[in-house]
């Protein structure tokens, strides 16, 4: 896949209109429908660097997309900082026929992982969600008191990303987006309460296309 097309979800404009600029961007996550589980991968891991790019004016585009050979598979995820903005909004994508979230910081794509997200009878909901607060010890009554660390909730009826999921075909959750834990600690120390998740349904777009 090229470095330089992106999956987005359909309602990008809607996301312009009412947040200013918001970076909305998805990396395929491979089809798998025959076996009933998926060897896990290896995570492709790279040391942090002291980010050199400066913020951006705006309004701005996606500026960088991480180069992943291939599709996302269930288990991956990826965290690379280098060369990103020290500061800068945070903004999040869930694409959901892709199955992947992505993190930007002011335009570069600094983290994506294959996530589990909710079946027909509980989907996971598509729109724009502000993150409405953040427990990093969190367990779900709800669920037999179901550890779901690094919480970041995006409704007030439960929805959130979250970690403590199995990551693997055959699994789902009730609406929630569940990611690898290695990658959700990540970005629960960089996403702030307020910082905006794009939960989309597929849709391409270029490095360098404005979104403002």
């Amino acid at each position: 896949m090229s470095e330089a097309i992106k999956w987005i979800g359909g309602t990008t404009v809607v996301a312009v209109v009412l947040l200013g600029s918001a970076i909305i961007a998805g990396n395929t996550l491979e089809a798998r429908n025959s076996a009933p589980t998926v060897e896990a991968v290896k995570p492709a891991q790279v040391a942090l660097a002291t980010p050199a790019a400066k913020p951006s004016p705006r309004p701005f585009a996606i500026r960088r997309v991480l180069p992943i050979e291939g599709p996302i598979k269930y288990g991956e995820w990826h965290w690379n900082e280098e060369g990103a903005p020290a500061e800068g909004p945070i903004v999040m994508t869930v694409d959901l026929e892709a199955r992947v979230i992505s993190v930007f910081r002011d335009g570069y794509e600094i983290g994506a992982a294959a996530v589990l997200l909710g079946t027909d009878e509980h989907p996971t909901p598509v729109g724009v969600f502000p993150i409405l607060s953040k427990e990093r010890h969190n367990v779900s009554e709800e669920y037999g008191n179901a550890p779901m660390p690094w919480t970041m909730r995006l409704t007030n009826d439960g929805v959130a990303i979250h970690g403590g999921s199995t990551v693997e075909l055959g699994w789902a959750s009730h609406g929630c987006i569940g990611a690898p834990d290695p990658f959700v600690s990540r970005l629960f120390d960089v996403a702030s309460k307020g910082d905006v998740v794009i939960i989309t349904r597929g849709k391409k777009a270029e490095v360098g296309t404005p979104l403002a």
